[in-house]
């Protein structure tokens, strides 16, 4: 087999100076991620040092590292390994083949990557590549990039942002095919002035496009027009998706499934597809249209996207179903734990609201970070998607929760705990058999945590 990386191709790619000649099939920043045969690339941070982990990374089995500290063991030395593993990704890209996409948004982007992939990866088996994790980083987009095998025929890359002017630098180094914004929501406020502003910072994907590349925005956001208007002079063609009558891929008909999903039949250019999506919730029809979108422009194929859209799991911390044992039965666990802003927030309650359920529905909310000044009216507004998600009982989490726990009052049972540890015993002693138990939250709110302690039984 190819391997990914030879010591010689790293050394070409980086300007570095080669110590033992090795080969890896996969690249790696965390000692703890390392597997066998891996290139180990130790990074200076502001809390750590990568070359602390140098002998912990080739016990674990790393084929060979990149330093910039001489060391025991076959590496690459550079000068600094931050702009090495920038230069491993952008030589990634140059010698790649592969339709690439590069997907963004304030909510929906990893899950419509990760729909992308299977959509990809189900029309050619082990050709497709993404982004693992939420890698959108300074740090993780580059990472990904040199993940990519060179025989690759496609490629998905997530990218975030948190400021202006991040995406255009991103985007100019995966230099996509076509460029997904799924939609624009007030994530990052702290940063922003606006949601214009937002859409603005979430436009600058489009300024890596390669030549006839292909824009896909949404057609409902109250954004599209300075979407489309960041896009024209990057993009050959602009694509629409959407509910609204004029969208270039649009949903016609949308049923609720038995199973808990969605029928979608969809027209899209040239072609319509009836197909079944398996997770939840008008937020996952706008995804899987923008994935059909993509689908069609990257030379996909729309059957095994419809057939790849309806096996889909839950991603873990992003919709995952998990059961819950109890003593006389089990209750339904609904993992929304990775993050959370406004948009996110009322739509997974109104996806909630539907969910069969026995007994009680439970919500367990963390508090929506980076939010800014309007923290609190955000939070506050949350009080009418709870109430009309017929949630029975709340455990609101997080000082940031106080304005909704107000707004609230007496209409609803609520606890308000300032911390995820403090939460867990609440939640523990609530959930009866028959009960569905909603956990949504910024990540930095820890409300994984609860997941795990729930599932494994533990209080």
């Amino acid at each position: 087999m190819t391997p990914l990386w030879t010591s010689d191709e790293i050394e070409a790619a980086t300007g570095g100076r080669a110590q033992g000649a090795f080969a890896v099939e996969g690249v790696a920043f965390d000692s703890r991620e390392i597997e066998p045969g891996d290139l180990f690339v130790a990074m200076k941070g502001e809390a750590t040092d990568g070359h602390l982990f140098v002998a912990g990374a080739f016990t674990a089995g790393a084929a060979g590292a990149l330093v910039s500290e001489a060391i025991t063991g076959p590496h690459v030395l550079v000068g600094d390994t931050a702009k090495a593993l920038d230069d491993l990704g952008r030589h990634a890209r140059q010698r790649s083949r592969a339709r690439i996409c590069g997907v963004t948004g304030s909510v929906g982007k990893t899950g419509t990557k990760e729909a992308l992939f299977a959509a990809l990866d189900r029309f050619a088996p082990g050709r497709a590549h993404r982004s693992v994790k939420s890698y959108n980083n300074q740090t993780g987009v580059p990472l990904s990039l040199a993940r990519m095998p060179a025989d690759a025929r496609f490629g998905i890359f997530e990218m975030g942002m948190s400021a202006a002017g991040e995406l255009s630098a991103l985007t100019r180094l995966v230099r996509p095919h076509v460029a997904i914004v799924t939609a624009i929501a007030p994530a990052h406020r702290a940063f922003f002035a606006s949601d214009e502003e937002i859409a603005d910072a979430k436009g600058e994907i489009f300024e890596g496009l390669e030549d006839g590349g292909i824009a896909i925005i949404p057609y409902d956001s109250q954004h599209r027009d300075r979407l489309a208007a960041a896009a024209r002079p990057h993009a050959a063609e602009i694509r629409t998706f959407g509910l609204g009558e004029g969208a270039d891929i649009r949903a016609l008909d949308v049923v609720a499934s038995p199973a808990g999903g969605s029928l979608v039949t969809a027209s899209l250019p040239d072609a319509e597809l009836t197909f079944t999506i398996s997770q939840p919730g008008e937020h996952w029809v706008s995804n899987a249209l923008a994935v059909l979108a993509a689908v069609q422009v990257m030379g996909g194929d729309l059957a095994a996207a419809g057939l790849a859209l309806a096996d889909m799991a839950g991603l873990k911390g992003r919709g995952e179903r998990r059961r819950i044992p109890l003593a006389g039965g089990e209750a339904l666990l609904i993992d929304e734990s990775y993050n959370a802003n406004p948009v996110s927030m009322a739509a997974t309650l109104k996806t909630f609201s539907i969910q069969p359920v026995r007994g009680r529905r439970i919500a367990v909310l963390g508090a929506m970070r980076e939010l800014g000044a309007d923290s609190d009216m955000f939070h506050a507004g949350l009080a009418q998607p709870l109430e009309a998600a017929r949630v029975d009982y709340a455990i609101l989490v997080g000082e940031e929760m106080a304005p909704l726990a107000k707004a609230l009052g007496q209409r609803l049972e609520i606890s308000h705990v300032p911390d995820a540890a403090s939460a867990i015993g609440l939640a523990r002693e609530a959930v009866a058999p028959g009960d569905a138990l909603l956990v949504k939250g910024s990540n930095s709110i820890g409300l994984a945590a609860l997941v795990e302690a729930l599932a494994d039984g533990k209080s």
